[in-house]
């Protein structure tokens, strides 16, 4: 069964720059990470309840579809983004070249076919949570956890129309690797839709991290991950992990292409 997201249409706060803020440097707060893994790792914003685990076991094999012109363009930003999600994660993320070799099907469409590319790859019943969206991403999960197979479905035209097809391309693929819910806890992220993230906050890397953990198993429930991240998170405190999470972030190339 498909697990599915969006990014929708928002309403974004004025921006508190984090960065520079010695108030909001929430991925310095131990608690304050672990209570954001949790509301982002271990919850669905289409149903209630503590959800188990998911990530990836196997290489994530990428095929990416072009509808649409700009595919250079594409390409560079595609390109650029899962090369930083596999440096983060450590978890090896690779474009394929069709799409009998992939287990994600990335599609750039157009606002006029989006919802057939949702129901082709999704089915039928993806379609009730498409009013007031932008993009779609969701992902299949085997009997243990495992992340196996996932699309992300971006339609160019109506993504640029509201300024969002870096948020698209950055949030999309970025959750169909294990973290698939929005959360006001997590801030500043991308993963919190009241914060104009558009790219990977120093946050969003220490969840990452975290996420790829080898001691980090598909499968596991609320307590015990809890009771593994606490001592990782701790390690990432005290080896500078935590530190170095703002130099992470900003050393993407997506942060160096868009001249932040």
């Amino acid at each position: 069964m498909w697990q599915t997201r969006l990014v929708g249409f928002i309403s974004l706060l004025a921006a508190i720059n984090a960065y520079g803020d010695g108030n909001q440097k929430t991925w310095l707060d131990p608690q304050f990470i672990e209570t954001a893994f949790i509301k982002v790792a271990l919850r669905n914003e289409y149903s209630s309840g503590q959800k188990p685990l998911v990530k990836w076991r196997q290489p994530i094999k990428v095929w990416v579809e072009h509808k649409v012109g700009d595919q250079a363009l594409h390409d560079q930003l595609t390109n650029a983004h899962i090369r930083h999600l596999e440096q983060i994660t450590g978890h090896l993320i690779r474009r394929v070249t069709s799409p009998d070799q992939a287990n994600v099907t990335w599609i750039y469409t157009r606002e006029s076919n989006w919802r057939q590319d949702i129901k082709t790859q999704f089915g039928a019943s993806a379609l009730k949570h498409v009013h007031g969206a932008i993009c779609k991403a969701g992902y299949q999960v085997s009997g243990d956890g495992a992340i196996f197979q996932a699309a992300v479905i971006i339609p160019v035209d109506q993504a640029r129309e509201h300024g969002k097809l870096l948020a698209c391309i950055v949030e999309e693929i970025t959750q169909v690797l294990g973290l698939p819910n929005d959360s006001e806890y997590a801030y500043p992220s991308i993963f919190n839709d009241e914060t104009a993230e558009d790219l990977l906050s120093p946050l969003d890397v220490v969840l990452l991290k975290l996420l790829y953990e080898p001691q980090l198993k598909p499968g596991m429930n609320e307590q015990q991950v809890r009771d593994v991240i606490r001592p990782l998170i701790q390690r990432y405190k005290k080896d500078g992990t935590l530190n170095s999470a703002v130099s992470i972030s900003t050393s993407g190339e997506l942060f160096q292409l868009i001249g932040y």
